[in-house]
């Protein structure tokens, strides 16, 4: 899940909508809400965010602290017009990227995935478990060496999957990763649903399930 944090509803409601186009959950904040839920929310919910998108507000060169407290996800902020000092300000603030607008949803994807990269092993923009590769370009997931087309659902699944690998997650955690913590409309129960129907195709193509499940523990890939 991509957070969004702009005063003008037009920017948060705007980016929801895009990230929504390329299958990618998303949740928008004014800057007052963000800093009360970053606070508060669980640390399920702040687990659940891959990447914060920061519009233009004076605060948030000062927001990097906060959000450090609670998430390692990358930090990046959009630029209104490019002017060196203030982007070499929001870097030395602890920004990981700035990105003049206007900028595709797609290369903000594409750019959060390079900096989740730099803290896991990667060849050509990929990270790979065991024969699984999946990309950070929105190419489908390689498996045993093949392309495998995925419902975005389940590729998305597969991604968190293994952007977290080594370690579990919970359904909640892969719900609000996949639709959203806001999305009141979805039973969180259709997660399971759609794990049954990935793993069903995963141990087609590889003979085995490579996805471990323990009750109350959560899902994982290379645990």
């Amino acid at each position: 899940m991509i957070v969004v944090v702009d005063n003008r509803e037009l920017v948060t409601s705007g980016y929801k909508s895009l990230f929504g186009t390329e299958g990618v959950s998303s949740a928008g904040f004014g800057v007052d809400e963000f800093r009360d839920w970053v606070e508060s929310a669980s640390a399920t919910d702040i687990s659940s965010v891959e990447a914060f998108l920061l519009g233009d507000f004076p605060e948030r060169s000062s927001f990097t602290r906060l959000v450090r407290s609670r998430s390692s996800a990358p930090l990046i902020a959009l630029a209104e017009a490019k002017a060196l000092n203030s982007t070499l300000d929001l870097f030395a603030a602890g920004i990981d990227d700035v990105v003049a607008k206007p900028v595709h949803v797609k290369e903000i994807l594409a750019r959060v995935g390079a900096i989740r990269r730099r803290d896991v092993a990667v060849d050509r923009g990929r990270t790979v478990v065991d024969e699984i590769c999946v990309f950070s370009d929105g190419r489908d997931a390689e498996v045993a060496g093949e392309p495998m087309v995925l419902p975005r659902r389940e590729r998305r699944i597969l991604e968190y999957l293994v952007a977290n690998k080594g370690r579990r997650v919970s359904k909640q955690q892969l719900f609000s990763a996949i639709y959203g913590i806001f999305d009141e409309n979805v039973e969180e129960n259709v997660i399971e649903s759609h794990i049954s129907k990935l793993r069903k195709k995963l141990k087609m193509r590889l003979g085995y399930d490579p996805v471990s499940s323990k009750r109350y523990l959560g899902y994982g890939i290379g645990v």
